[in-house]
């Protein structure tokens, strides 16, 4: 499918046959797109907790509001991320530039992000967006349906996955073979109504 074609396409699905099995080469092939995706000063924050134990799954749809594609999804993705890559060996995001752009990016990094943790938050949740998107996109190419999902109760899921204090739970996002396919869509704005150009 072409990326305009899966960008219109692509709709939050909530139904899933769940006794379909994507293959690993497939999870592993959307996660490896989505670890494409845009971080900013490339630190990659995203951390994809893939959810396949079943009795894990059954404890988080208690506390997702019982939402059925937790459960029957073929991929339940907690998107988390670790808000202080900003200081955990950041030349290794930045080991194949040249010393000169080293010299640059690595002391920029300290200087965004130190004593700023509104900052540190931010930059994560942006981060796992944009990967969540991709997700959903390279999903839809593949002939699959997705949904992200905020609807569960974080600090309950952070225990059950046993998050370290560091990291923080962007959103979940499930992939599988819908079932029953999406409501239309019920109404998007005018473009007139959301583009404001040069100030409001």
């Amino acid at each position: 499918m072409q990326t305009l074609d899966a960008i219109r396409a692509r709709r939050s699905v909530k139904h899933f046959d769940a006794n379909y099995q994507m293959t690993e080469e497939e999870k592993n092939e959307i996660i490896s797109l989505a670890m494409l995706s845009p971080t900013a000063f490339n630190l990659q924050h995203w951390r994809f907790v893939l959810v396949e134990d079943p009795m894990l799954r059954q404890e988080i749809r208690k506390v997702a509001m019982d939402q059925a594609q937790v459960t029957d999804a073929s991929m339940l993705i907690v998107m988390c991320a670790d808000m202080q890559t900003w200081q955990k060996g950041t030349q290794r995001y930045w080991r194949n530039a040249d010393n000169a752009v080293q010299g640059f990016m690595l002391p920029a990094i300290d200087g965004y992000y130190r004593d700023k943790p509104q900052v540190q938050r931010d930059e994560t949740m942006r981060s796992c967006g944009l990967a969540a998107q991709t997700i959903m996109l390279a999903a839809k190419s593949m002939g699959y349906e997705s949904c992200p999902m905020d609807g569960f109760d974080f600090d309950a899921v952070a225990e059950l996955i046993n998050l370290p204090e560091d990291h923080v739970i962007a959103m979940f996002v499930v992939v599988g073979k819908g079932i029953k396919e999406a409501w239309p869509r019920p109404g998007q704005l005018l473009i007139d109504e959301v583009v404001i150009k040069n100030t409001f």
